[in-house]
């Protein structure tokens, strides 16, 4: 399938008033609060409108028939055949009007972030040509492109299509993004992530069951942690407490354990059979993103031993517990994303990490050689500024909202895909960094996040890649 590369929405102006923004109008209408009541008054006002709005999306938009049947591959690939999609049942389960996307609401769904950082001359001259090239250049035709992203989650693919109702669910991801509020809550979001993750049905008692079971053996490192989670986030710690943080955690610490007894207890068993290791589905490629045509990378072959729990999960899970309508649902999506996309982050020294570091490096020189190079004069190389954006998938850096939508990409064409997102944020702020006598003071906190932006340099960074290289990329987190 050819493909040309999705263009980066802009910033769209603010739609009119919708009867999502009449409990507004009429607030504003009463007598001035004193200032005594101001906070309590945003504080209802804020309440309102979420309601509002949750009210107008309506309830659950998945089947779990569905969700089990949209199988994808986390690692893409640039030039390999789609494998056969796999013979499924599915039975529909959630009955209702069809869902229509109106102009009004394509405009709330693309509306960025304003973006108030200076960019640098080479970030101008790169989105002008991006621009030129997607002049003219008609969207790629998908089986299910006529469909919104609400539709294809909610109703499952038609025919049996499979594969084209995938990559019709990645492209919408990419090109229009899963609608949400401005605070980043979204009622289609963790379902998005759930089938893009390919994250298997979970039964909640299963997970009451590992809560049950008590303290971890790593329970002592998760209350150490779990304190300091995005302190500064306020989002993030009036929606999610320190308990549901902890409960989860311990979950995960307490699966990972299991696995590790039960690996020991084969000693011997044969890779395939290892947890995690058999993952055939639809796999995306370069060419999904940047429209060109390039040889194939392949997986590493053989399933990898069990990981534990390190420091650095806490923040990993937080935008799955803020996104999530439960907490059976964020520990289904973590503990795919830990055991599939990403085991040697959380296996022995952290091998996967520290390969992505290197990588971070090798694709800086690539790319922007005078950056790479004076950052080398100064003795700064990637493990001493981005371990953390390696390891947490840029959810280091705030805000939470731009967060979601980074990991919407990133899940849709492969969570490795980080470290070119890493090189892209080193790219935007490279004037800053290049003028600066101390760098590591610049680098010491990355500026927040942009989604868009980061995402529209990330798929102009992955055409200058080379095959080698970029094969290097997939496979550095197994």
């Amino acid at each position: 399938m050819t493909t040309t590369s999705p263009s980066r929405e802009g910033t769209a102006a603010a739609p009119p008033p919708t009867a999502n923004h009449s409990s507004l109008i009429h607030t504003d209408l009463q007598p001035p609060p004193s200032p005594r009541t101001h906070r309590a008054l945003r504080r209802l006002q804020s309440a309102h409108t979420l309601g509002a709005k949750a009210a107008s999306q309506g309830g659950s938009l998945i089947s779990p028939h569905y969700r089990d049947a949209l199988h994808r591959n986390a690692s893409p690939v640039r030039n390999a055949a789609p494998a056969p999609a796999a013979a499924a049942t599915t039975t529909t389960t959630v009955a209702g009007p069809p869902v229509t996307t109106t102009t009004q609401q394509k405009q709330q769904q693309n509306r960025g972030r304003a973006n108030s950082d200076a960019i640098s001359p080479m970030m101008h001259q790169m989105n002008a040509v991006g621009a030129t090239r997607r002049t003219g250049i008609s969207k790629p035709v998908f089986s299910h492109g006529h469909l919104s992203l609400q539709q294809i989650i909610r109703e499952g693919p038609k025919d049996g299509d499979f594969i084209g109702a995938l990559e019709s669910a990645r492209w919408k991801v990419v090109d229009e993004g899963v609608k949400s509020a401005e605070d980043g809550m979204s009622t289609l979001r963790i379902y998005v992530w759930l089938v893009l993750l390919d994250a298997p049905i979970m039964p909640t008692d299963d997970y009451l069951g590992l809560i049950h079971r008590g303290a971890s053996p790593a329970y002592a490192k998760i209350r150490n942690d779990t304190f300091r989670t995005l302190t500064t986030d306020p989002l993030f710690r009036r929606r999610v407490s320190e308990a549901s943080l902890i409960r989860l955690l311990n979950a995960i610490a307490w699966k990972l354990h299991d696995a590790r007894e039960e690996e020991r207890r084969a000693n011997g068993t044969s890779a395939s059979s290892r947890p995690g290791s058999s993952h055939s589905a639809a796999r995306p490629t370069r060419e999904s993103l940047t429209g060109g045509s390039m040889s194939g990378a392949s997986r590493g072959g053989g399933g990898p031993e069990p990981g534990t729990y390190v420091q650095g999960m806490n923040v990993l899970a937080a935008p799955f517990l803020y996104a999530a309508r439960s907490e059976g649902e964020a520990f289904a999506a973590f503990h795919t994303l830990l055991t599939r996309e990403c085991p040697a982050y959380i296996r022995g020294a952290m091998t996967g990490v520290h390969r992505g570091l290197a990588l971070v490096d090798k694709v800086l020189a690539i790319v922007d050689p005078r950056l790479s190079m004076y950052l080398t004069a100064k003795g700064l190389s990637a493990e001493i500024y981005a371990f953390p954006s390696v390891l947490t998938l840029c959810a280091c850096t705030p805000p939470l909202p731009e967060v979601l939508k980074l990991w919407d990409f990133l899940f849709a064409y492969g969570p490795h895909l980080n470290i070119v997102c890493i090189v892209a944020q080193l790219t935007i702020m490279r004037s800053q960094i290049l003028q600066s006598p101390s760098p590591n003071k610049v680098l010491r906190s990355f500026p927040p996040l942009n989604a868009d932006l980061i995402k529209s340099v990330t798929i102009g960074i992955i055409k200058q890649i080379p095959d080698d290289v970029y094969a290097d990329i997939v496979v550095h987190a197994q």
